[in-house]
């Protein structure tokens, strides 16, 4: 039987090119003003074909949001992956929702979870995407709170777990303040704040001053 065109390596390729112009589209239009017309327009092809792959405007939307909070957390994992101590790997995981990358990217991120999290009490299919997200992420904070423990970088009556869903938290709100740009809590600000509490709670030392972020 012959393939169709969302079949193959081919229609794969077409998915993740319609995903990256919806996701440029909401980042630009917002979820709620984002239609098939306008990522089709954006894709350069049909909102017939746009239909063809995904069925509806919400499945496309949703697995978009899905696909970004995918990639953001694989180039995470892969950044961590090289940091050899657990007080560098959190430092990163803090830094990687605080600080701006040179790349305009990084505040694109932090608009689409505006909309991930505005959306998640009324869309089931957005609520699960920001349920794994959010899961995956506290996941990512208590094991490296616990491989700190482990190596005798971070104290050992902390509890992983619960500060995994603080700290998370924590970084949701400054996250939130940094994509509306509130001028009393800059990114330098909200990483300080966010290591300050860490080494706090870990007991393991962090100079502000060396830090970069400032």
């Amino acid at each position: 039987m012959a393939l169709g065109p969302a079949d193959g390596q081919g229609g794969t390729a077409r998915r993740e090119q319609l995903l990256r112009s919806a996701l440029e589209v909401m980042v630009a239009r917002g979820y709620a003003d984002t239609r098939i017309a306008d990522v089709a327009e954006h894709a350069g092809i049909s909102p017939a074909l746009v239909i063809y792959y995904f069925k509806t405007r919400d499945q496309l939307l949703t697995e978009a949001l899905r696909y970004s909070e995918d990639a953001w957390h694989a180039a995470g994992t892969q950044r961590l992956a090289a940091i050899t101590t657990a007080a560098g790997r959190l430092t990163e995981l803090i830094a990687m929702t605080c600080l701006p990358d040179t790349d305009p990217a990084a505040r694109s991120e932090w608009l689409l979870w505006l909309d991930l999290w505005a959306l998640s009490p009324r869309n089931p299919g957005v609520a699960t995407v920001r349920r794994k997200s959010d899961e995956r992420w506290r996941e990512t904070i208590s094991s490296t709170v616990l491989s700190g423990q482990e190596s005798g970088e971070f104290s050992a009556a902390a509890d992983a777990a619960e500060f995994a869903v603080t700290l998370s938290a924590l970084l949701d709100g400054m996250a939130v303040q940094i994509a509306l740009e509130d001028p009393d809590v800059p990114p330098s600000r909200a990483y300080d704040l966010a290591m300050c509490y860490a080494a706090g709670q870990l007991g393991f030392t962090w100079d502000s001053s060396a830090s970069g972020a400032g």
